[in-house]
């Protein structure tokens, strides 16, 4: 029995509590639990959304492998991790990534035959994308399951320009299926609602939580720079994560090489590595810096950047590009948003309602790199960039408002509730 926090006092002889207006029956926190499924990735969104709904009063069963785990997800005692997944190296075989894949989805079955929660709540869907649409979905309401789902995108394939009737089809099914959804924006909201049939009623608009998985230690700016051998006099952009077509790398690329055409203090870092099947796409981007006269100044990270080294990069920039073609939030934003740095991104998706004008950034026209190094300019020609350090202070307290996983978690919370029946008191 949980008494809520207010109503310390016990009286033994009667069971009661004694609140401010006296004696009274105590109050019950109902229980909710919940298996959150990760897909196993995406480890900042799962570390945030897990300790937000855990300080709520949230039991979860996260379910991951490796690449989410880490020992703040075993330390809160309403937090129960599941390794189902284990290590996914890409350096293994085929024949071992099949073996693992489907040890995974037995594990994955037999857990949800199980489970205790409730709720399924559903970060991302694993490697069988029309299965887990499908099937799964399936199996999960003949379980008794109430399924949550957050839908990060909600036609990836259209934005990878790999969108198909199959692809719609097994969406919509999966939307179907869901009792209830969460996006990250209005534009997100209509765009289920219109395209997929998803009842208004069943969809909650949640901030996408500002990075807080990310180590932030006292490194300042100057030493960052000194570890990329940046001078003070530089100018240092920065493109940051996993890179593929929609990122429209090539654009900025192209408008680098305009500005730096005009000014030799400019440099560039290319930080992330491609996405499968994006080999081709670096490539191409890789050989026409190799083809310009300022190649010289472009830094390149082709990698996975691990978290411990993700400081690095944001503490030595002075502004974060996203060239992206078609998106419709992204998790870079609040990443730089978490170090303080602004932001030059194109006006597509709903970037636009998260980047000030001249406060936290600049927005520019997707596809046009003569508008990308122009709007680039005018960032280093403003008083955001003159007066850098203090900005990033008052860029991170904006994000911190708009975007904190407090809001997040207890709206989420709110959710869980309503699928439940139940009538919970703010924790």
């Amino acid at each position: 029995m949980n008494v809520a926090p207010a109503l310390r006092h016990q009286d033994p002889s009667d069971n009661k509590v004694r609140g401010p207006r006296g004696w009274a029956d105590p109050i019950v926190q109902p229980e909710i639990e919940v298996g959150l499924l990760t897909g196993g990735f995406d480890r900042p969104y799962v570390f945030g959304l897990a300790t937000a709904l855990e300080s709520k009063g949230v039991c979860l069963d996260v379910v991951g492998g490796d690449d989410v785990d880490r020992p703040e997800l075993h330390a809160p005692p309403r937090l129960n991790f599941l390794n189902l997944r284990g290590d996914q190296q890409p350096q293994a075989s085929l024949r071992k990534k099949i073996v693992r894949v489907l040890i995974y989805y037995a594990r994955l079955i037999r857990y949800a035959s199980v489970a205790k929660p409730r709720i399924f709540h559903i970060l991302w869907n694993n490697k069988f994308h029309f299965f887990d649409r499908t099937l799964l979905m399936l199996y999960y309401k003949l379980q008794g399951k109430k399924i949550a789902f957050t839908a990060h995108n909600v036609n990836a394939g259209r934005r990878d320009a790999s969108d198909s009737l199959l692809n719609r089809l097994s969406l919509k099914i999966q939307y179907q299926l869901a009792d209830h959804i969460f996006v990250h924006t209005e534009k997100m909201k209509k765009e289920l609602s219109t395209e997929f049939g998803v009842c208004e009623q069943a969809i909650t608009v949640i901030p996408f939580g500002i990075n807080n998985s990310v180590p932030d230690t006292n490194l300042t700016p100057a030493q960052a720079r000194q570890k990329f051998g940046i001078l003070e006099d530089e100018r240092l952009i920065l493109f940051f994560g996993n890179i593929g077509p929609y990122k429209g790398l090539e654009f900025l690329v192209a408008g680098f090489q305009q500005v730096v055409a005009r000014n030799p203090c400019y440099r560039l870092i290319i930080a992330g590595k491609p996405r499968g099947g994006a080999e081709e796409y670096l490539d191409m981007i890789q050989e026409s810096i190799r083809q310009s006269p300022y190649g010289e100044r472009v830094i390149q990270k082709i990698e996975y950047i691990p978290d411990e080294e993700t400081e690095l990069y944001f503490k030595a920039a002075d502004v974060l590009v996203l060239p992206y073609t078609h998106v419709f939030q992204s998790g870079v934003l609040f990443l730089g948003y978490s170090f303080g740095l602004p932001v030059i991104a194109t006006n597509v998706g709903s970037l636009e309602e998260d980047i000030i004008e001249g406060r936290t950034g600049f927005l520019c026209k997707p596809c046009d790199p003569i508008d990308l190094a122009k709007t680039i300019e005018r960032y280093f020609e403003s008083d955001l960039f003159k007066d850098l350090h203090a900005r990033r202070h008052e860029i991170l307290d904006f994000a911190n408002q708009r975007h904190s996983w407090e809001i997040a978690g207890q709206m989420t919370r709110n959710v869980y509730a309503e699928l439940l029946g139940k009538r919970l008191s703010a924790s």
